[in-house]
């Protein structure tokens, strides 16, 4: 289908009784269903709105949470609440806002608007966004909740150890933080493969890589550093939990561990995380501004690099907030130059939206308001952190007020009021009727107003030496007038997110329909109806980056059905897949249905994390049992279905194959995306082996290794296995199905053998993970390898249950190519693990 020529395709002609017809069967299909039933829904629509509907609540709780911390610290010597409830408040409240609603209010934006911006009906992967909600929602409960029973956080959303290691002054709080943002953090991958998949393979056909929205490309780059960004900090909860639950010593001084070890993996992941919430923050301006300008935007191809060089650079800047750690002073100057480069794809961003509005014919409505405040606000924040990433200032500045004022800066201007203009600018999509123009101006001051007045103040109490979270201070040093302002600041600023809200859940049911595009957007996500579940009501061929001011009728076109896929005679979900380039239509994908097993995996997940966090060993075996049997009932019946046909009619004269396997499918992109995540987490706990050795005149602390023996057995077995699934894939493909099932039985075995051995060498020696980081290093990298051979042996038992039910076969072998792209990376993770842990320390002596 990839040499088909669009242009020379003939459109649809039906008539109208067809097209009624045809709406019928997709009304039908994409039904969202009823009573208890509806929170089994995997429609893009409602998972999006569950989605932000969740992350707002979150955020008003961790605002009241905000609040309490600046009634606190109105005055001196106040005693309002306890120095205990302050330091759950103040943790709390920068946790969710950082995990519980900035990047899950993007997700659900993305999953909500990427469907009908990009053309298509549906992203590959609507099971996985439903259980990447239910896993956000769970964990955010999870986490929330524990303030109401006196068990939150207490030492900061950061969790420095010695402190939140030390059982006794951080609780049990500790271990709800970390295992609650690690399910959470599942959420966020999975949302990350979703996105990705979506905007590289399901775009509309002819909307070439070089013309997807602005907003697709913001998102494409935010996936890809949620992948590279969130695994490290995985890895950190990893070594943090096994220490508190453990006693495995990797912040221990005394036992060869460092704290500074958690302070790398945490701001590996914390700077570029700022990015992955201001960059979606842009991705609404770079839709809002041209709309309102009336022009396309002005240097499109600018825009992209300067968002593709902010995200890259955002990975060099993480030791800009270990500037006081006594860090060697050629790091310092290295760090404080990458800290100020990334201002300049910053500035370049800022500088095509005034381009554009230069150029343009700029109406300033309530959305073009909150931007152009948000941008004014986010602009002093940038210029604060241009003085905080200088060496010498950041030393005065360091964990002062000044720090506060300037994250406040960054955060609600790049990231809080563009998402209110997204909230004004994208409402009427959701019942055709738009906000109220007189409260949202009324908000945007309240807000803009108490904004400033809030977090201005504090640059100059930071300036005056008050530090970062002090439950209360002494009178007469300067910083109780600063403080008094700031809080009446907040409660102004807290009046006008109330106004926007109260804009948001009033009655508008007398007020007129606004009509489709009522803001006249050249972009397609105002395509979609309101009223009906199905997306698009045809996929459109697009030639244009605003293909509604360029392509004449195109949505009057699609709504007649003159494009592709304009029925649902099959009965199921459809959606096409495109290739990643030019956008030409490879194949019809028929995506998962209405399931209550998404929400079932989710729950059972949740489980093995919440019942880990008060050590209820059983109930964790059996949670994690049912997430097992939940995950396989979801593949065996949701993917890689024997299809009834081999093509389908799409429309426009055209079959396309509903199959396909290997890089044609979405589901090897999937598992490709996802071990990438994967393997930055590996990375990250190598990169701690080295770290150790690097920190230690003796990294052994004089303790005998696994040796050589038993590591490389281990290698040695899997590489064999990962062999072994090679050849299984090569008489797949000859039809030779016995042979295949004798393969893929001998590759289990291998896999199991090199699990046993990977074990057997720390336990061998009797290496002590107690005792000394090395040890507990070691276990831990041998451990991560067998869990994920493990993983590798379900992968292929699951590939021989299906060939021997007749559902693998040479045709459609989807299954045994995904298994194989797992097992190269297994195979990597194998050779690399046992050369490190078995000849690492030889080579050392």
């Amino acid at each position: 289908m990839s040499s088909v020529d669009l242009a020379s395709l003939k459109e649809n002609d039906f008539s109208e009784e067809e097209r009624k017809a045809q709406e019928e069967r997709l009304r039908k299909v994409w039904e969202t269903p009823k009573g208890w039933r509806y929170w089994t829904s995997v429609n893009n629509t409602e998972i999006g709105l569950w989605y932000g509907a969740t992350a707002f609540i979150f955020m008003l709780f961790a605002g009241l949470l905000g609040l309490l911390v600046r009634v606190q610290l109105a005055v001196p010597e106040n005693s309002f609440i306890s120095a205990d409830l302050f330091n759950q408040a103040f943790t709390l409240h920068g946790t969710i806002m950082m995990f519980l609603f900035a990047v899950p209010i993007f997700e659900a934006v993305a999953v909500y608007l990427l469907p009908s911006m990009l053309g298509t009906r549906e992203l590959p992967f609507p099971r996985l966004s439903a259980f990447g909600y239910w896993s956000f929602a769970l964990g955010g409960v999870f986490v929330c909740g524990s303030i109401f029973f006196n068990a939150a956080p207490n030492t900061g959303w950061f969790m420095y150890p010695p402190l939140a290691t030390d059982k006794e002054t951080a609780g049990i709080g500790a271990d709800i933080w970390l295992l609650g943002l690690s399910f959470i953090e599942v959420a966020s991958i999975a949302a990350a493969v979703e996105l990705i998949v979506g905007i590289m393979k399901c775009r509309a056909p002819g909307m070439r890589i070089n013309m997807m929205p602005l907003f697709a490309w913001y998102l494409l780059i935010v996936a890809g550093m949620i992948l590279f960004a969130f695994p490290p900090l995985i890895a950190g909860d990893i070594l943090f939990e096994m220490e508190r639950m453990f006693n495995w010593p990797f912040f221990d001084v005394a036992r060869g561990g460092d704290p500074l070890l958690w302070q790398h993996l945490f701001w590996i992941f914390g700077h570029p995380e700022v990015y992955i919430i201001f960059l979606p923050a842009i991705a609404i301006m770079a839709m809002v501004v041209p709309t309102f300008s009336r022009r396309p935007i002005v240097g499109y191809s600018w825009i992209v690099l300067a968002a593709v060089g902010t995200g890259f650079l955002s990975f060099g800047l993480w030791v800009h907030h270990m500037f006081a750690t006594g860090l060697p002073q050629m790091s310092l100057a290295f760090f404080s130059a990458a800290s100020e480069a990334v201002a300049i794809p910053t500035g370049v961003q800022i500088f095509v939206f005034i381009a554009t509005m230069l150029a343009g014919r700029v109406i300033f409505s309530t959305p073009m308001l909150f931007g152009a405040g948000g941008l004014a606000i986010f602009i002093i924040g940038g210029l604060t952190g241009v003085m905080v990433a200088l060496v010498p200032f950041d030393w005065q500045a360091h964990d002062t007020y000044f720090v506060v004022a300037h994250l406040h800066y960054v955060l609600i201007g790049g990231m809080l009021f563009p998402v209110v203009a997204g909230i004004y600018y994208y409402y009427p999509l959701l019942d055709g009727k738009k906000l109220s123009d007189r409260l949202g101006k009324i908000a945007f001051w309240l807000m803009f107003v108490g904004f400033n007045t809030a977090f201005f103040p504090m640059h100059f109490a930071g300036l005056r030496g008050m530090p970062r979270r002090v439950f209360t201070y002494p009178a007469d040093i300067g910083w109780d007038w600063f403080n008094l302002i700031s809080t009446i600041g907040a409660f102004i600023f807290a009046a006008g997110v109330g106004t926007v809200l109260i804009d948001v859940v009033r009655p508008k049911g007398k007020e007129p329909r606004c009509g489709d595009n009522p803001w006249g957007s050249g972009t397609l996500e105002f395509i979609s109806e309101p009223d009906e579940s199905w997306g698009v009501r045809s996929v459109p061929i697009i030639t244009s980056r605003y293909p509604v001011w360029d392509q004449p009728q195109l949505i009057e076109k699609m709504r007649a059905a003159r494009y592709f896929l304009p029925d649902a005679k099959s009965g199921a979900r459809e959606t096409l897949v495109t290739t990643v380039l030019d956008a030409r239509p490879v194949q019809c994908l028929r995506v998962g249905g209405t399931s209550v097993v998404t929400m079932v995996a989710a729950f059972m997940l949740g489980g093995v994390f919440i019942a880990l966090t008060f050590h209820w060993w059983i109930p964790t075996i059996l949670f994690a049992i049912g997430t097992l049997i939940a995950i396989l009932y979801w593949l065996w019946t949701g993917t890689a279905e024997v299809p009834k046909e081999d093509d389908y009619d799409v429309g426009m004269g055209v079959r396309l194959p509903v199959y396909a396997s290997g890089p044609d499918s979405v589901g090897w992109w999937a598992m490709f995306i996802t071990m990438v995540g994967d393997g930055t987490a590996y990375a990250s706990l190598i990169f701690s082996y080295f770290f150790f050795w690097t920190i230690h005149d003796d990294f052994t602390n004089g303790i005998n290794g696994p040796g050589a023996f038993w590591p490389m057995v281990a290698l040695a077995t899997f590489a064999l296995a990962w062999a072994a699934m090679l050849a299984a894939r090569r008489t797949n493909r000859a039809d030779r199905r016995g042979v295949t099932q004798a393969l893929l039985s001998a590759s289990a075995l291998l896999a199991i053998a090199g699990c046993v051995a990977g074990l057997a060498g720390p336990y061998t020696a009797g290496m002590d993970p107690t005792q000394h980081s090395y040890p507990a290093i070691v276990w831990v990298v041998a451990i991560w390898t067998v869990v994920h051979g493990a993983v590798g042996v379900l992968m292929q038992l699951y590939c021989l249950a299906r060939s021997l039910t007749g559902r693998l076969t040479a045709r459609y072998d989807m299954d045994l190519g995904n298994v194989v792209l797992y097992w190269h990376f297994m195979a990597i993770t194998a050779v690399t693990s046992f050369a490190v842990i078995g000849l690492f320390p030889l080579v050392r002596a």
